[in-house]
C-alpha cells in the first residue's frame, strides 16, 4: 500500500513540557486509522500538527511525498470534523454543505451536483431545504461530516467526532462512518478514547500514552495479541497475572506451570500474563486448571460478570477488647475526657511523639457543650523495652486520665513468594465509640494501624478486606477477632451462567488463551 502521510521524530512542547516525544507513524492511502488513548495522551495534538492548526517542535510531516510543516492548514488536502459540528444555524443544510465550495467559485450547477451526491451518501437524500437546527445530533453529524468530504480531500482528520451523542446513536454512527470512508475511498483518521469504537471502525489502531506510542496493529493485534500491561488493561476487560516464563511454551504463575503457544523469552524470565474474561471456563472445581471461590456474580445484560479468587489476599487477625468505661468528668471545670489504652511497636519506639500517642489513645476533651478542649499535656515514661507504661492526658483545667501504653514487638506476616508483607495491632476500644462510628470499617484499620507493603519497594498496599465477629447493634464487653487482608487474585470470567457466591468452582482455558507479554517497556 502507498503510504500518504509519514510522520517522522516529531515532538511538540508546550510551556516546557513535552506532549510528544518522537512520534513516527505511516498512514496509508486509504486507511481507517484511529489514534486511541486516555485525555492528555498527545493524540488530538499529533492530529493538529497534521492539519496544520499546530507547529511542531521538531521532526517532519510529510504527505503524499512532500514535506508539509511549512504549509499553510488551508492548502492541505485534508478537511476537519470536530466533536463540535460548528454547523452555521443560519444556513440550511444545502448552503452548509456548499459553503466550502463557494468559497472555492465552484458553478453553481456543479455545487449542486455534488452536494445532492453527498447527501445520498450520508443518508439524508431530501434534507437540503431543511434548517440544521431542526436536525438530530446524529443528522447534524452527518451534515458536518457532509460539508468536509464535499470538498474531496485526501484525508479526513476527526477529532472525537461522536462523543456528544448518545450510546446507540453514537454505535449507529460508528457503522455509518465506517460504510461512508469504504464508499468514497479516502483516508481517515480518527480521535477516540473509546476502545470500542477504535477496534470496531478502525484497519489500523495507534495505542498513545503520555506523547508515545504504546502499539500499532489491527483491532485484532491490540485485542490479541497487546504489547505490554498498559495496552492490555486499555483496550477491552483483562485478567493480567504476574509470573515466569520457564522455557518456551511453559509459563508459571500462582504456583503452577501452564502450557502456551509463545516463545522467544528468555528462561524464567519473569512476565505478565494476559488472560481475556470471555476465554475463561467455568467448571467443576475437580475439572479447572484453577480452583478458586466466587466472590461476585453480576447480570450485564449478555452476560454475568463473574469474579474468583483464586489465591486469598495476605490476612492478618488481631483482637480488639471491648470495655464499657465511662469517660472522667471533672465537677469543678465542668469538662470531660476519655482515652484508651494502646500497643505501640518497640521498633517504632524512636518516633514516638505526643501526638502520635494522642492519636494512637483516641484522647480527647470536652465541655458540657460537645466542643471539643485541647489536650495540653501527655506523661509517659520513654519506652527502653517491651512492657506496659502509664500514660497521663491532662487538659490545661487538669482533667486528666490515665491509660496503659502497652509496648510490644509487634508481629509482621512476610509472605516472601508474594513479595508482601501485613500487620496489625490488637487494641482497646470502648462500647460508645464502636456504636458511634460511622465507617466501621475504615475505622477498625485505623484504629487496628493496620498496613500492608510491597517488599520489593516498599510502596503501600491497600488493605481492602475487613472481617470481624460482632454485631455492632448488640455489642458486650469482650475479647473480638478482627481480620485484616489485602485484595487477592480475582479472576474475572464473562459468561453466560450465573454462579453463587462462595461456591468453589474451576477454571479452564486453553494454551492459546494465556498471551505473554514483557515487563519492560511498559507504564503502569
Amino acid at each position: 500500500m502507498k503510504k500518504l502521510i509519514q510522520f517522522r521524530n516529531i515532538t511538540k512542547e508546550f510551556n516546557g513540557e513535552m506532549v510528544l516525544k518522537g512520534i513516527n507513524l505511516d498512514i496509508n492511502e486509504n486507511e481507517f486509522v484511529t489514534l486511541l488513548g486516555p485525555s492528555g495522551c498527545g493524540k488530538t495534538t499529533l492530529l493538529r500538527i497534521l492539519g496544520g492548526f499546530l507547529d511542531a517542535s521538531d521532526g517532519e510531516v510529510i504527505f503524499d511525498g512532500k514535506r508539509i510543516n511549512d504549509l499553510p492548514a488551508h492548502k492541505r488536502e485534508l478537511n476537519t470534523v470536530f466533536q463540535k459540528y460548528a454547523l452555521f444555524p443560519h444556513m440550511n443544510v444545502f448552503n452548509n454543505i456548499a459553503f466550502g465550495l463557494k468559497i472555492k467559485k465552484v458553478s453553481d450547477d456543479v455545487i449542486r451536483q455534488k452536494v445532492l451526491k453527498i447527501l445520498k451518501l450520508v443518508n439524508l437524500e431530501g434534507f437540503e431545504d431543511r434548517n440544521v437546527t431542526e436536525l438530530s445530533g446524529g443528522q447534524q453529524q452527518r451534515i458536518a461530516i457532509a460539508r468536509a468530504l464535499v470538498n474531496e480531500p485526501k484525508v479526513l482528520l476527526l477529532d472525537e467526532p461522536l462523543a456528544a451523542l448518545d450510546l446507540k446513536l453514537r454505535k449507529e454512527m460508528q457503522v455509518e462512518l465506517k460504510k461512508i470512508q469504504q464508499e468514497v475511498g479516502i483516508t481517515f483518521i480518527y480521535v477516540t478514547h473509546d476502545q470500542e469504537e477504535a477496534l470496531s471502525m478502525s484497519d489500523k489502531v495507534v495505542v498513545m500514552r503520555y506523547g508515545e506510542i504504546m502499539q500499532i496493529g489491527t483491532p485484532q493485534d491490540i485485542y490479541n495479541e497487546p504489547d505490554n500491561r498498559y495496552v492490555a488493561k486499555f483496550v477491552g476487560e483483562s485478567n493480567i497475572i504476574e509470573g515466569e516464563m520457564l522455557e518456551d511454551y511453559l509459563v508459571e504463575f500462582d504456583g503452577k506451570k501452564f502450557e502456551c503457544v509463545d516463545h522467544g523469552f528468555k528462561d524464567n524470565e519473569k512476565v505478565d500474563i494476559l488472560i481475556r474474561p470471555e476465554d475463561i471456563q467455568i467448571v467443576d472445581k475437580n475439572a479447572g486448571l484453577l480452583t478458586g471461590r466466587v466472590k461476585s456474580s453480576v447480570f450485564k445484560g449478555m452476560n454475568n460478570e463473574i469474579i474468583v479468587e483464586t489465591v486469598p489476599g495476605n490476612k492478618v487477625i488481631v483482637e480488639m477488647n471491648v470495655y464499657d468505661k465511662q469517660p472522667i468528668y471533672n465537677d469543678l471545670a465542668n469538662e470531660y475526657i476519655s482515652a484508651n489504652s494502646f500497643y505501640y511497636d518497640l521498633a517504632e519506639i524512636d518516633h514516638l511523639n505526643d501526638d502520635e500517642i494522642i492519636a494512637r489513645a483516641d484522647a480527647q476533651a470536652w465541655n458540657k457543650d460537645d466542643e471539643l478542649i485541647s489536650i495540653n499535656q501527655v506523661k509517659y515514661e520513654h519506652p527502653t523495652k517491651t512492657g506496659t507504661y502509664p500514660v497521663v492526658f491532662s487538659t490545661v483545667n487538669g482533667t486528666n486520665v490515665t491509660v496503659n501504653m502497652i509496648v510490644v514487638n509487634q508481629k509482621y506476616l512476610i509472605d516472601e513468594k508474594r513479595g508482601v508483607g501485613i500487620a496489625a495491632f490488637d487494641f482497646f476500644k470502648n462500647i460508645d465509640e464502636l456504636e458511634e462510628s460511622q465507617f466501621l470499617e475504615v475505622d477498625l484499620k485505623t484504629w487496628a494501624d493496620a498496613q500492608a507493603w510491597s517488599l520489593d519497594d516498599d510502596k503501600p498496599i491497600e488493605v481492602t478486606n475487613v472481617e470481624y465477629d460482632f454485631d455492632i447493634d448488640n455489642l458486650k464487653v469482650g475479647t473480638y477477632k478482627i481480620a485484616f487482608s489485602t485484595k487477592g487474585r480475582e479472576i474475572k470470567i464473562n459468561t453466560i451462567n450465573n454462579y453463587d457466591e462462595d461456591k468453589v468452582v474451576g477454571l479452564k482455558f486453553e494454551p492459546a488463551d494465556l498471551h505473554i507479554m514483557r515487563k519492560e517497556g511498559y507504564y503502569e
